[in-house]
């Protein structure tokens, strides 16, 4: 009763097969595919790539997207079997109401706000960074003032105000664009020539999500549509990078393939077989999102059929384009030139006949990232709707428009809360809290797949996921020991945010919830 209680799978299955005042099932597995593709390939092929590379893994970085991929396959796998069984649009949240209980489903829940809401506005910052860059290459320019967060953020043991370094001939900003300024000493920036502007607002990011959100009211089909066009766009420069790239290796660049381990001044290392490994846990969030897939559960014409055809699809479309791109990258530049936060354009640099490919990848960053956005914002606002249902959540966010038929009130909430984050907090400020809180659901889905086989093998699961329980723990394993490697501050920050969750809890939804009710009425 109370925090263990259990949604019963049938209750789940007969709540997806419900349309009365529901949400419009348009959805295909194209769609669904297109959507996990749109959510995973952004930041992480423009930017993780590189820095891995010369950072950890040198040219092997390419065995770590290989393991990493692995690893959230096995994960994807467990999450395909789940969503073939409850076709609900909670994702994780529900999955764990459905076999470990309340209390359990809502700590998912919680850390699901960190996965698509937090990192939405994270992503929104990076596609700032790049959308001013791309003005400022055809000579228009965004006052200083209006593309920089002001509020301010740890930098190391320094707490420092938040600003953006400015060229005063050209007035365009001389730092990279995915690492913030705010992360850069002012010292650094005044002896590159470059003016301090203290930020007031990151104006590109705050219209962004606001474009965004209204486009996620009028329609899912319609925000799948944009979404579909933005993938298409982008995978196409994606493969033209690879396409071309691929007759200009220089494969003494490729030598060695795994380079000999390195002692960092620090007493840590980088580079050999360890560093293949170290990279593993690094790319892997790379693949963040993919679940994003299943919280559409409820707007899929055919979801026992197409959600994991597109949760599977993605993820394997996404990691070979990763290892190729990964292949490409080190083959025509050094791996010691890549650590920037504009890796794919260092990449073409060193080879002059690629230069044309130049604005092409910083076109496919913005479109990357947009889609990365959308997505997000798209998943989160449905988790909070079926968290309303339980009664977990008061009833506004289970408000459905009458005439779109998608969460518009929670889809506003969550776009008012993700703009206010992206224009008044810099990059960075919970990009590990964001990764804690998609490991700890990766886990809890993959340990829930093997907890429901052996209470209830007699139901139907249109998707078995294979070798049960092997699949399962290696799923578990690979997460757990991803969010060991998470530093100590962020392990305080998560608990520090589980504390506010469950005292939300406790506070309102262990009161309020349907199934609570329920059981105390009997």
């Amino acid at each position: 009763m109370g925090i263990w209680s259990k949604k019963s799978i049938t209750a789940l299955r007969a709540e997806a097969d419900s349309s009365e005042g529901g949400l419009k099932r348009t959805l295909g597995a194209l769609n669904l595919t297109m959507l996990g593709i749109g959510a995973i390939i952004g930041a992480g092929i423009f930017v993780l790539t590189g820095t891995a590379a010369a950072n950890f893994a040198g040219p092997g970085v390419s065995l770590s997207f290989v393991l990493a991929g692995l690893a959230c396959l096995f994960a994807g796998l467990c999450y395909a079997e789940f969503a073939s069984m409850i076709p609900i649009a909670g994702s994780a949240y529900t999955y764990s109401y459905a076999t470990m209980g309340e209390g359990i489903a809502w700590f998912i829940g919680w850390n699901l706000i960190l996965e698509y809401l937090f990192a939405a506005s994270t992503v929104a910052v990076g596609w700032s960074g790049y959308f001013s860059a791309m003005l400022n290459s055809a000579g228009m320019h965004i006052p200083a003032a209006f593309a920089s967060a002001p509020l301010t953020v740890i930098n190391g043991h320094e707490v420092v105000r938040a600003f953006t370094c400015v060229d005063p001939t050209s007035g365009a900003t001389i730092t990279d664009a995915l690492t913030h300024a705010a992360y850069a000493t002012r010292e650094a920036c005044t002896a590159a020539g470059g003016e301090v502007a203290n930020g007031l607002i990151n104006l590109p990011a705050v219209l962004l999500i606001v474009a965004l959100t209204m486009l996620l009211v009028r329609g899912v089909q319609e925000s799948a549509t944009l979404n579909n066009i933005i993938v298409a766009i982008k995978m196409t420069i994606v493969l033209l990078v690879i396409g071309f790239g691929f007759f200009y290796i220089n494969k003494d660049n490729w030598t060695p393939f795994i380079p000999e381990m390195v002692t960092n001044p620090d007493g840590t290392t980088k580079y050999g077989m360890a560093g293949v490994l170290r990279a593993a846990p690094v790319v892997f969030f790379a693949y963040i999102g993919f679940d994003a897939v299943s919280t559409a559960a409820q707007e899929a014409k055919n979801p026992q059929r197409d959600l994991p055809i597109g949760m599977i699809a993605s993820l394997l479309i996404c990691t070979v384009l990763y290892i190729a791109m990964s292949l490409v990258m080190t083959g025509l530049a050094p791996y010691t030139s890549l650590g920037v936060a504009h890796p794919v354009s260092a990449a073409l640099e060193a080879v002059p006949q690629l230069k044309w490919l130049e604005n092409l990848v910083n076109i496919g960053a913005v479109a990357g990232l947009s889609s990365v956005v959308l997505v997000m914002l798209m998943g989160q606002p449905r988790i909070f709707y079926t968290m309303s249902r339980d009664g977990l959540l008061p009833p506004i966010f289970s408000r459905v428009h009458p005439k779109y038929q998608t969460p518009s009130a929670s889809s506003w909430i969550v776009g008012i809360i993700a703009l206010i984050i992206a224009g008044f907090f810099p990059l960075g400020l919970l990009g590990e809290l964001v990764s804690g809180g998609t490991l700890a659901a990766f886990a809890t889905v993959c340990i829930g797949v093997w907890v429901l086989r052996n209470r209830s093998p007699e139901l139907e699961r249109p998707f078995r996921t294979p070798l049960v329980p092997l699949v399962p723990m290696l799923g578990a394993g690979a997460t757990l020991y991803m969010m060991y490697q998470l530093p100590g501050l962020t392990w305080m920050l998560l608990a520090g945010w589980t504390a506010i969750g469950m005292t939300m809890y406790f506070v309102y939804g262990m009161g309020n919830s349907k199934i609570g009710k329920q059981e105390a009425g009997k």
